[in-house]
């Protein structure tokens, strides 16, 4: 296949806003929405990943100061992404109990939020093989499997698309968001 072929079949997108990924945890938001980002040639943020950066080990965190100062922690990086007069059009992935905090679904308003839902089956192995959760420390299957029910009307709630990520591989799914992204984005500019 030459370039301009696998040009033209590519959806093409361009963001004018920021992009977050939501959804329980292990279901693949930084490996996605890191994926995601490349594509579209911008940023990726990983709050997770900044918590870890400044103030060490989640687990760690959690241990010393508790769930809700990891809370608290987890709302301070939302907001130092989103929470600008011209938030940078990046793809920002975040905890799976971030969406909980009333500030970050007020800043979550102004983006594209993208809910990755996935079955149990699907992200099984990587719960009981991944260690470093802390809230699945003592059932990892249970405590997910609870976590994703009480949550899932929240990132329902928010979600400006819902994509099911049971069945597909990461450039699939890559290519699937573009596309929805893009009618996203004609919904809300018709003009365009």
């Amino acid at each position: 296949m030459d370039a301009a072929t696998e040009c033209a079949e590519k959806p093409h997108y361009r963001p004018g806003r920021p992009i977050v990924m939501i959804g329980p945890m292990a279901v693949g938001k930084s490996v996605i929405g890191s994926e995601l980002a490349r594509a579209l040639g911008i940023e990726f943020v990983d709050t997770d990943q900044r918590i870890v950066a400044k103030h060490g080990a989640i687990p760690r965190i959690f241990s010393a100061r508790g769930e809700h100062h990891f809370r608290q922690l987890e709302a301070r990086a939302v907001a130092q992404v989103l929470d600008a007069e011209q938030p940078k059009t990046v793809v920002l992935s975040v905890g799976g109990g971030a969406v909980l905090d009333s500030g970050t679904q007020q800043l979550l308003a102004k983006t594209t939020v993208v809910f990755l839902r996935a079955t149990l089956e699907t992200v099984r192995e990587r719960i009981l093989r991944t260690s470093g959760r802390p809230l699945l420390a003592a059932d990892p299957v249970e405590t997910w499997s609870r976590l994703a029910a009480a949550r899932g009307p929240v990132y329902a709630r928010l979600a400006d698309i819902t994509i099911d990520v049971s069945n597909s591989s990461v450039p699939e799914l890559v290519t699937q968001l573009i596309s929805m992204l893009a009618e996203e984005s004609r919904k809300e500019n018709p003009e365009q």
